[in-house]
């Protein structure tokens, strides 16, 4: 056995990777963390993608970073500054006609009213609804979800999330279940009637998520990306002014300041085995880099699947993990642009440029979009989500000229009859402009230069498998104690000495930070120094 000059090794420098970092050094343990990019960050990174333009490649929006780790890491006194939408989204439908959601319930619902006066009059009730599950979400976020084998600690932490849930109404009870079952067009159309109001609160359900509409347990996935704030505002998104880079960029500066060792472009090739216990991990180059524990911050497909030994795994979990699923059908594409836009049915600026522009006009639309990748690799009218930045953010482009971020759904992570998402790309491309033409004429003139990211790019560029921004999928089975598996919920890997704090952990994935919170919290209730920063 190795001496350990390290008491923690983290392997992957995403953000929960150092959140994890922080907490561990403050602590007063001996952190290094190995990033295979030449950059910080993960997916959540700004990079110049052609010259004179930035953007943030990979992540684009910011609502679900934790409060706490953001005061905990001191990231506001560092620089961190968040804009928010004035409107959350933008449908255009055709026609002249569209729907703004957001800025305030009364203008939404002065919105809707122009499409059904019972919707507009429901809409109080179900966000009700939604800030009810919300807030168990929000609740739990910062928990460690009780495990298999646990015994007194599991039953305690079981009877103390049942006194949440017994605290709510029973119809709020009725309504939590329902969401976390049921398929978002079930639960929409037991709230709404109007297909625009269904499309835009619907459109949350799919996102990152390879699947339809229709597909039980799709409206859990909605209420994921709910549960966050943004300036103290619950439930609201905005823009990272610097992009989403500049999130980690004052992570690092706050865990360097707290004595973590980063090393850039130092991808691992495998980790150490020896007598039962994970020791250390070999790098691609070579180097074998020895520490008292390893703490994984890339997904449960990649660590299991590539960087260990199956023969250093139980069988049990070897055969769970088999059918752990990855893959969320998105295709990002990151736009330089020598103007704005301008959108058939809202001529002009406004604000309806700032927020979330949903090109996806109905649940039928998605179903359909989600079937098409299902037969042909992906759809011939994706779901496209465009944000341009540069409105709030002047620094990610030159003066007049823009930045627009394209998010794009239905898009297989393996394509079928062998065929190669090298050689599809660029129709790919196609048919996601073509969408956008349809609802902005004269967009592909606009175009300077571009990124664009298949499933299988983002696998490559960030180590996302299966092109999963979620580093798995967020269902029934894949969440709280059973995520990524029963047995391993607790941020423990099934070898002694591993440990995961990625977004294949709870709370899953976006940009929370929870994940490397409550891994090391688990790491530091193990050697009993929690101190002042978990209480």
């Amino acid at each position: 056995m190795q001496a350990h000059s390290l008491d923690a090794l983290i392997i992957g420098g995403g953000h929960n990777g150092l959140v994890c970092a922080h907490y561990l050094a403050r602590a007063g343990m001996k952190v290094r963390i190995l990033e295979a990019r030449d950059v910080i960050g993960g997916a959540a990174v700004t990079e110049e993608f052609h010259t004179g333009f930035r953007n943030s490649t990979a992540s684009y929006t910011v609502s679900l970073l934790q409060p706490k780790i953001i005061a905990d890491m001191g990231l506001v006194e560092r620089g961190y500054r968040v804009v928010e939408r004035p409107r959350s989204n933008f449908l255009p439908l055709g026609g002249g006609q569209y729907l703004l959601v957001g800025g305030s319930l009364e203008a939404t619902q002065q919105e809707i009213a122009r499409f059904s006066q019972t919707d507009a009059a429901r809409l109080p009730d179900y966000y009700a609804m939604l800030e009810s599950a919300a807030q168990i979400l929000r609740d739990l976020a910062l928990e460690i979800p009780p495990n298999a084998g646990d015994g007194a600690l599991a039953m305690l932490a079981g009877i103390r999330n049942a006194r949440r849930f017994a605290r709510l109404s029973t119809l709020q009870q009725h309504e939590i279940i329902k969401l976390f079952t049921l398929s978002a067009r079930e639960m929409l159309d037991h709230w709404f009637e109007s297909a625009p109001i269904k499309a835009a609160f619907g459109f949350d359900a799919i996102v990152g998520n390879y699947a339809s509409p229709d597909t039980p347990g799709s409206a859990y996935v909605l209420l994921h990306h709910v549960f966050g704030e943004v300036n103290g505002k619950q439930g609201q998104w905005g823009h990272v002014i610097g992009g989403m880079g500049r999130i980690t960029e004052l992570m690092a500066d706050a865990c360097r300041e707290a004595g973590v060792e980063i090393s850039l472009g130092t991808p691992v090739e495998r980790l150490i085995v020896e007598h039962g216990a994970t020791v250390g991990i070999r790098t691609a180059g070579g180097e074998q880099i020895y520490a008292a524990r390893i703490i994984a911050n890339v997904g449960p497909k990649l660590l299991y699947d590539r960087l260990i030994d199956p023969a250093d795994l139980p069988a049990d979990f070897r055969q769970m993990m088999a059918g752990y699923h990855c893959g969320s059908g998105s295709f990002r594409m990151n736009l330089a642009l020598d103007g704005l836009p301008a959108f058939k049915d809202v001529p002009g600026d406004g604000d309806h440029l700032k927020a979330g522009i949903i090109m996806a006009p109905s649940l039928d639309y998605m179903d359909r979009a989600y079937q098409d990748a299902r037969q042909f690799g992906w759809a011939r009218q994706p779901v496209v989500e465009m944000l341009i930045p540069s409105l709030v953010d002047n620094s990610l482009a030159p003066a007049g000229q823009h930045v627009a971020s394209l998010f794009c759904q239905q898009f297989a992570p393996q394509l079928p009859d062998g065929r190669d998402w090298d050689d599809e790309r660029d129709a790919a491309i196609g048919a996601i402009l073509a969408v956008v033409e349809t609802h902005a004429p004269g967009f592909r003139k606009l175009i300077l230069g571009q990124m664009a990211l298949s499933p299988r790019d983002l696998e490559r560029k960030f180590g996302l498998v299966g092109g999963d921004i979620f580093h798995g999928r967020m269902s029934l089975d894949q969440l709280w104690s059973a995520r990524p598996v029963i047995g391993s919920a607790s941020y423990r890997g099934p070898v002694k000495g591993l440990y995961m704090c990625g977004s294949g952990t709870h709370p899953g994935g976006g940009v929370t930070g929870a994940p490397g919170h409550n891994a090391a919290r688990t790491i530091l209730r193990e050697r009993g120094r929690l101190g002042r920063w978990f209480g």
